[in-house]
């Protein structure tokens, strides 16, 4: 138990454990399979979830690309599981997916902690508290593409392990193109993982160098390339007897050797290919090789850009440039979250990457993780270079990518967006616990001398989209009624050095002025072109592009619209993290966009007195309708309404009782400062609180009077 020596040469002892290791490992991942793969099932959204569900279930359904860089290994086996899962609608069946890559996770991080401890406990521990951590399950039982780059940090860890188990250069050799190839093909998928290939490939290689000049060691300083020596006589022994006899003295070797009178180094059937051998540089090239052979779902880009079905799709990867843009991320910004950000410093993400960890895994598993380290001083203990790689791991991926997430994690929103991150590290915070773990047991026999310990263990707006030069070849075709009046929209019209013709939106807007324009997240503030013809009139939780020929009439307006807005989930109920509670707070904000456009035309309009009048007594009925239907909404709700009475109360209209418009004026304020407590007019509200309640007391002594 534990990582303590079993006793003996380090092949003898490897060998020695691999045996019961690697079937209870495999006995054990299954049921670790099993069991996680039936919570998350019992979870599964029934839908699209949130975030880029929707994309990357269109991508796969339709076969097209997704942002990017693409992802098209998980397009590919989304696909597949599309067409071959016979239940549930197409998202479900992807959902599905994506809850059975969180399972095999799981498995492959239980079976790297039992491969390395021989601990079920261990491998328990690290299974189920990276499975079962919010942040992973939350987004292991939605189309994302997380779960798979979780399985394939699992997949990563667990070859290294039985590659440093592996007892011949033959078994090491497989083991190392394997993990080439599934290296490679885990960059098909979230390119953070680089960050542990690069860690892996080097370990990797000065592994292999240390076998080499151990090899060296056992032969004599003086036989230095008697392993090349010994690969001659099998090929000479073969040549002359056909296959060659161990048995006779022309193969045998001359001194027994503890390396070399293993069976395993003599085998009848290979030569006894060396250490030397494996770092050869043909050796090398293979390897290289099946690195690049993973890569080749990257030839699905350039194939579903030229076939050009989809209706949903990103970039143009027809041509070299485009295809390495995509690849590259350069329209986000490679080696980066986002282009223009300004982000969080270094120092504040890794904070809060620690203190993530803590409330995701528990203390306690970081303890255990560090305990895991603490253990290796002991001289005796096996394995240890793989716990200094998955340390190292650790730290280089959470200084490279605190470094690179440039978001303000101040913005709940963007928080989100970089936790689901740290997924990637806490699957190794979660293998060095279970390893920690078993040391911990281990140690307490050993200081105790007593077993007694053991049972312890079980304890996209559109517009956006058409300044790339990918989209309007790609996706016009899917807008048949949609007039482009040249190649790619710029602010600046004319024609580009490549030949391609510019158009701006006002010209857009001109050539299909016979259809309704709708423009929903917002316009592109780099072309104002648009408002020399055109205004923007509210339309639910989007806004129309109207002729600034046409005159506003509020009460037809309100009529118009009253009825589009249908939204029927309850304000705040999702959490702030979430692209869930960015929609629902789009959604709420878009109930008041009516008021909100009628007031603001009163304040700045050139308009006569009755018209302004007018326009004031619709925004104030519309802020008191909304204000008072649903207990909670957004707080600037009440900020907006209580503006809306006070302007009332200066027309002093007919009807308008001014007692009730200055305690309404007052009463909302005051909620607004209870609840908005970063708004830098605070101070300026609190001082007219004070004179509007004055102004109340004295109208009051007025009226008693």
């Amino acid at each position: 138990m534990g990582l303590h020596g079993d006793g003996g040469g380090p092949a003898g002892g490897r060998a020695a454990r691999a045996g019961p290791r690697r079937s209870g490992g495999l006995r054990g991942g299954v049921a670790v399979f099993a069991a996680v793969a039936a919570v998350f099932t019992l979870t599964l959204p029934p839908s699209v979830p949130g975030g880029d569900s929707g994309e990357l279930i269109t991508a796969a359904h339709e076969l097209g690309v997704a942002h990017p860089p693409g992802y098209p290994l998980f397009t590919l086996v989304a696909k597949l599981a599309i067409i071959l899962f016979p239940f549930g609608s197409v998202a479900y069946r992807v959902n599905l997916l994506c809850g059975l890559f969180g399972a095999v996770a799981a498995a492959l991080l239980f079976f790297t902690v039992f491969r390395l401890s021989g601990s079920y406990a261990g491998g328990i521990l690290a299974a189920g508290v990276f499975s079962f951590s919010r942040l992973t399950w939350q987004w292991s039982i939605a189309a994302e593409v997380f779960s798979l780059n979780n399985l394939f940090v699992g997949l990563l860890m667990a070859l290294t392990v039985h590659f440093e188990e592996a007892t011949t250069a033959q078994e090491r050799s497989k083991i190392a193109k394997i993990g080439a190839f599934c290296c490679g093909l885990s960059l098909c998928n979230q390119h953070t993982v680089v960050v542990y290939v690069l860690c892996i490939i080097p370990w990797i290689l000065f592994r292999l160098l240390k076998e080499k000049i151990g090899i060296s060691h056992w032969l004599g300083s003086a036989d230095v390339h008697n392993c090349w020596l010994r690969s001659l006589l099998w090929h000479c022994c073969k040549q002359e007897r056909g296959l060659p006899r161990w048995e006779t003295g022309c193969c045998k070797p001359c001194s027994p050797s503890p390396s070399l009178s293993d069976p395993q180094w003599l085998s009848p059937e290979d030569p006894p290919s060396s250490p030397c051998e494996e770092l050869s540089l043909g050796s090398l090239l293979k390897l290289g090789l099946y690195l690049s052979a993973g890569l080749l779902p990257y030839v699905y880009l350039p194939i579903s850009s030229y076939r050009h079905q989809a209706r949903w799709t990103w970039g143009d990867q027809t041509t070299l440039p485009g295809f390495l843009t995509h690849f590259l991320r350069e329209e986000y910004g490679t080696f980066s979250l986002a282009k223009s950000e300004i982000g969080s410093s270094m120092s504040e993400i890794l904070l809060s990457q620690v203190t993530n960890m803590r409330t995701q895994l528990s203390f306690n598993i970081q303890a255990l993780a560090v305990w895991a380290n603490i253990c290796l001083v002991r001289k005796d203990r096996q394995n240890s270079s793989l716990v200094w790689l998955f340390t190292g791991m650790f730290c280089i991926y959470s200084l490279f990518f605190a470094w690179r997430a440039n978001l303000d994690i101040s913005k709940p929103l963007f928080m989100g967006v970089v936790e689901r991150f740290w997924m990637q590290s806490n699957a190794v915070v979660a293998v060095l616990a279970g390893i920690g773990l078993a040391a911990l047991v281990s140690e307490s026999n050993r200081v105790l001398n007593t077993n007694g310990l053991q049972c312890l263990e079980w304890l996209s707006a559109t517009l956006f989209m058409m300044t790339y030069e990918w989209y309007l070849p790609k996706m016009a075709k899917h807008l048949p009624g949609v007039k482009f009046p040249g190649n790619r929209w710029n602010p600046v019209e004319g024609i580009l050095p490549s030949g391609m013709v510019t158009f701006n939106l006002y010209h857009f807007l001109e050539v299909n002025k016979l259809k309704e324009t709708f423009v929903c997240i917002g316009i592109h503030e780099g072309d104002p072109t648009w408002k020399k013809n055109y205004s923007l009139w509210p339309w639910g939780s989007c806004d129309k592009l109207v002729s600034s020929e046409i005159v506003f009439d509020p009460e037809e307006w309100i009529k118009l619209t009253r009825n589009i807005y249908n939204w029927t989930e309850d304000y705040g109920r999702f959490a702030p993290s979430s692209w869930e509670s960015v929609a629902n707070e789009e959604m709420w904000q878009a109930r008041m966009k009516t008021p909100f456009f009628i007031f603001n035309l009163a304040e700045t309009a050139s308009l006569p007195s009755n018209v302004k009048a007018q326009l004031y007594t619709h925004a104030y009925d519309l802020y008191k309708e909304i204000v008072y239907l649903r207990k909670e909404h957004p707080v600037n709700w009440h900020k907006n309404y209580a503006i809306a009475c006070e302007r009332m109360l200066r027309l002093r209209e007919r009807g308008a009782d001014p007692e009730v418009l200055l305690s309404e004026t007052i009463r909302h304020f005051h909620l607004y400062t209870q609840k908005a407590q970063n708004d830098p007019q605070l101070a300026d509200i609190s001082v007219a609180l004070k004179h509007l309640r004055k102004e109340l007391q004295s109208l009051r002594n007025m009226k008693n009077g």
